[in-house]
């Protein structure tokens, strides 16, 4: 290679790198889980909303998960930029990395969790669940955490804990099939899936997560972003945020057509729609919101250290959200700032 191709490629790679750091990158890359706790980013696939906010210049690039720790290592990886994701991970995330890889910068959603048992799994009462297999979307999740938090409070231990209730990791279609098979007793599962197990797993409503908290407001659905983008290209991200807080204006506004774009992207993902009343049920136990909860996130924090996930000292998180973009936002739009 000669030294004028060298010098003319070092020009070009100063070039690239000069538009990136000026917050011009050709393709944004997003996290999303194909859940109604995700609404923003489904309705968004959906109709391009996000597509067009970010204009013609950025490409948005999707990428799908079944649950928040996946999506938290793609986050490390360096293979997406943001994504929405629930408290559990995005805290967990943060503290392994030392407060480094990621920052909370909106809400997304809350609710929209609950506890579901199999209606011939003999569970009536918490004490019934000796002995049981209970399932959580992924270990460490939100969910699960939620699940171990829950038994704990009621008096029981997990078998890793030298108890005797079996909880199992696994992906939410795989607890509806297992539902079926009657190899799970019961499973502690965000929407639709919740909801789902309800009406095609022959299972019951056991605990609605929103009866545990404060004003039945916790946080399921955080958007986060890789720390080192969200420094360099602040500009693309507070796009993002303004458009993820008009669309979700938008989506309270228009639920029926909301629950369409939402249901047909479902389809789009899963391969399966969802019927009007598992989608019209499944909806009514969330709340689609870019308020980020900041208390709610905390008490999920110590929920998470008590179930040993965050190490030996309950961790330093005054760090873990930056709202700045989210509150200029806000102001922009004469509204009152967050927390």
């Amino acid at each position: 290679m000669t030294r004028q191709v060298l010098v003319g490629l070092a020009l070009w790679l100063a070039t690239v790198a000069s538009g990136w750091a000026q917050g011009n990158p050709s393709t944004i890359r997003v996290g999303a889980f194909p859940n109604i706790t995700h609404a923003q980013a489904m309705v968004g696939k959906a109709n391009g909303w996000f597509d067009k906010a970010m204009g013609p210049q950025v490409k948005v690039q999707w990428t799908s998960f079944n649950a928040g720790p996946s999506a938290i290592e793609a986050l490390f990886a360096g293979a997406i930029d943001m994504t929405y994701v629930g408290p559990n991970p995005a805290i967990n995330g943060y503290v392994r990395s030392n407060g480094e890889a990621l920052r909370v910068v909106s809400g997304a959603a809350s609710g929209g969790a609950s506890l579901i048992v199999r209606n011939d799994s003999g569970i009536n009462k918490p004490e019934d669940f000796h002995g049981k297999r209970v399932a959580s979307p992924q270990f460490g999740n939100t969910q699960d955490v939620a699940l171990r938090n829950w038994l704990k409070n009621h008096g029981m231990k997990t078998n890793d804990k030298g108890g005797d209730v079996q909880i199992v990791p696994m992906a939410n279609p795989d607890q509806l099939t297992l539902f079926l098979k009657k190899d799970l007793d019961a499973a502690w599962a965000p929407e639709p899936w919740a909801t789902r197990l309800i009406h095609e797993g022959n299972g019951r409503l056991f605990v609605d997560e929103r009866t545990l908290w404060p004003n039945g407001q916790f946080v399921i659905g955080l958007l986060v972003v890789n720390t080192k983008f969200l420094k360099a290209h602040p500009d693309l991200v507070k796009n993002w945020i303004r458009a993820n807080l008009d669309l979700t204006d938008w989506i309270n506004g228009h639920q029926v057509e909301a629950k369409k774009l939402l249901n047909q992207q479902i389809q789009t993902e899963t391969s399966k729609a969802l019927p009007a009343a598992v989608l019209d049920e499944a909806f009514s136990r969330l709340q689609v919101t870019y308020d980020p909860l900041h208390g709610a996130l905390t008490t999920a924090a110590q929920q998470a250290f008590d179930d040993g996930f965050l190490g030996r000292q309950m961790p330093d998180l005054s760090g873990l959200y930056d709202l700045s973009l989210l509150n200029q936002v806000l102001a922009e739009k004469g509204r009152k700032a967050m927390q």
